[in-house]
């Protein structure tokens, strides 16, 4: 295919996009968070297409999409989910978070049934489950008539897509099909959850919803994952992931806009180096008197909520920039977004 048309999600676009699921194909669509590359988990071809055009490992599992009315579905819910390996406080705390996170930015990973291809799961025995918010995202569910596995929609570890243009750039003449439904109101991947061999909860993969908000709802700690764990146990977990091409470094917790920085640390060849900076607050016409290249702030006065809105859309930016490496200003907390925000840059560059 040589053209991927961006299409409004007009129910005859939203049919268009169903047709092509239900024979097989891939459809990029709208969440929340970030713009997913979809295929039908009942369909081996589908699943293959998301391997093939992102260029993903088949040792990365996939996160599937369920409708509303899917999650509210007991008996599609036991072809899913093998809830006779819960324990009834397990089961009980699943039932807590979908009440109080669904629809919504989390992810449940839990036991899978026989029935879940191995494709989609990266022969793990778990399936990573969420509902979306996004209405374009429930309703080409709905229309599709299956779940939907979708990663994110851009080719393997890059910087993740939160516009249909970004998706275009990243897989234009891959796919056949980009559903836009704006600019994602979140913009991190969802938060991933899992539960250890204890039967305790624990992130695997931090994002909007945090440690603190689902341990008040389900009244016990939730465990933190390490940030590179020593095995895949569910999306995200990767050392390397959305990054930009260009080499990007993390500045110092304490630096301020007119520090010294190491020049060239990426030691390239070329004799002048220019270095681009993706900072957490301020007005980069008031910092590049202070700093000598291509500035991104990711909101005014440092709000979290924007920060992780436009942080991946700032990292494409740069990376189209003049700039030949980047920095970037790691958000000091411990928990939360800016928790996320710093698992998502601190993979971003590798460390």
């Amino acid at each position: 295919m040589s053209e991927t048309p961006i299409l409004k999600p007009t129910a005859s676009a939203l049919a268009d996009a169903a047709s092509l699921l239900q024979s097989g194909d891939v459809v990029a669509m709208p969440t929340e968070t970030v713009y997913g590359l979809a295929a039908s988990l009942w369909s081996e071809a589908g699943l293959m297409r998301i391997f093939t055009s992102k260029e993903r490992p088949q040792f990365d599992p996939l996160i599937v999409h369920l409708s509303t009315e899917m999650a509210a579905n007991p008996k599609l819910m036991a072809e899913l989910v093998n809830f006779e390996t819960l324990s009834p406080s397990w089961k009980k705390q699943v039932a807590v978070l979908t009440a109080a996170f669904w629809p919504g930015p989390l992810t449940l990973v839990l036991p899978k049934t026989a029935k879940v291809p191995d494709l989609a799961t990266s022969g793990l025995a778990t399936i990573a489950l969420r509902v979306p918010a996004h209405p374009v995202a429930q309703a080409l569910i709905q229309a599709a008539g299956a779940p939907l596995a979708a990663p994110s929609a851009n080719r393997f570890g890059r910087i993740s897509p939160t516009t249909a243009q970004a998706v275009f750039e990243e897989l234009v003449g891959r796919i056949p099909l980009i559903l836009d439904g704006g600019p994602c109101e979140v913009g991190l991947e969802s938060t991933v959850l899992g539960w250890d061999q204890a039967g305790r909860p624990q992130i695997l993969r931090p994002g909007q919803i945090s440690a603190t908000e689902l341990a008040a709802v389900l009244g016990c700690e939730v465990l933190e994952a390490t940030l590179h764990p020593a095995e895949i146990q569910a999306p995200g977990m990767l050392k390397n992931h959305y990054a930009p091409l260009k080499p990007l470094f993390l500045l110092p917790p304490d630096w301020q806009p007119g520090q010294v920085l190491p020049e060239n640390p990426a030691g390239l060849l070329n004799p002048s180096p220019q270095a681009g900076y993706l900072l957490l607050a301020g007005e980069p016409q008031a910092l590049s008197g202070q700093l000598n290249g291509p500035i991104f702030t990711l909101s005014p006065h440092g709000e979290r909520d924007l920060c992780a809105r436009h942080l991946f859309a700032a990292l494409r930016s740069l990376d189209a920039s003049e700039a030949d490496y980047l920095w970037a200003e790691l958000p000091p907390e411990s928990t939360g977004l800016g928790h996320a925000i710093a698992n998502r840059l601190r993979k971003a560059a590798g460390v």
